[in-house]
Order: C-alpha cells, then sequence, then structure tokens
C-alpha cells in the first residue's frame, strides 16, 4: 500500500468518526439531564401532590361540590333542596325531571331550551323533561318559590349547588 492510500484511508475513517460523533450529540441535544430539586425538576411532598389530585377530582375547586372531570360528560342525577341554586358552567346541559323549577341569571340574558328552541328568561317556569343548556358561566335554576320541595334534575357538565 502507498504512502497517499494509507493516509487517504486514515482520513475517510477519521470523516465517518466524527460524522457519527456529531449525529449522536444532534439527536441526543434536547436530551435535558437536570438535578433533582432545582428549578427546572423540584422536589414535591406527598401531601402536595395528594392535593393537587384532590383538587383535580373537584374540578378545581376544592370542597365546591362539582363534578370530576372524569364525569363532567354524564349524566348524573342532582337533587336541589328548597332555597338552593343550582349553577352550572358554560356549556353544561339539565333535564327537570321531578318539581317546579325557575331559571336564574346575573345577567338580563337567561337559558336556551333546546326541546322548544326558546330562550328562558331569568325567573322564568322551565318546562320538565325539556333539554336546556347554558351558554355561560353565572346562571343556574331554583326551584319555584311557590312550592316547598325541592328538585331533581338530570346534569350534564360542571356545576355546584349555592
Amino acid at each position: 500500500m502507498n504512502r497517499y492510500t494509507k493516509t487517504f484511508g486514515i482520513l475517510v475513517a477519521a470523516a465517518v468518526v466524527a460524522g457519527g460523533v456529531n449525529w449522536y450529540q444532534s439527536a441526543y441535544a434536547d436530551v435535558q439531564q437536570t438535578t433533582p430539586g432545582l428549578a427546572d425538576d423540584p422536589i414535591v411532598t406527598k401531601s402536595y401532590v395528594d392535593q393537587k389530585i384532590a383538587d383535580l377530582k373537584n374540578g378545581g375547586n376544592a370542597g365546591e361540590g362539582t363534578q370530576t372531570p372524569e364525569s363532567a360528560s354524564k349524566l348524573e342525577v342532582v337533587t336541589v333542596p328548597f332555597g338552593a341554586k343550582l349553577m352550572v358552567s358554560a356549556g353544561g346541559e339539565i333535564v327537570v325531571r321531578t318539581g317546579k323549577a325557575v331559571a336564574y341569571s346575573s345577567d338580563t340574558n337567561g337559558l336556551s331550551d333546546l326541546t322548544a328552541g326558546a330562550d328562558i328568561a331569568s325567573g322564568s317556569p322551565i318546562a320538565t323533561n325539556h333539554l336546556i343548556l347554558f351558554p355561560r358561566d353565572g346562571r343556574g335554576i331554583e326551584p319555584d318559590p311557590k312550592q316547598k320541595n325541592g328538585l331533581t334534575v338530570l346534569v350534564r357538565g360542571f356545576y355546584k349547588l349555592q
């Protein structure tokens, strides 16, 4: 083997090794190695994790009686006692099953009665077995003040009793 062929072979081998190292570094460049306990990888306590899980199960509002995110898409039977309001989040739906209900709204707009294709103003009665949509937050239903009984409703979405 002559001197030029040997030099050329060494240069090709060095180029291949350098290219492989460069490829390896670029392929794994976005893998960050952090030290536990720093701002990028904090150490948390079990009680902190338990609290965050409880908050998620309560829809982010611990102890307010809201549905969990897993059950927000299911219909849930809810009893609304006399004197209480059932406040439903935007996009929620209800069906009044028993009792006489009236609409409640914190502004001038009301609820959408999807069964009748009508708007229900605040203080107006809600028909039983009609699908009612809550287009915004700050709206709900309450038992009719002329009766002394509560309501039984089906609710889909996040809600709370006040």
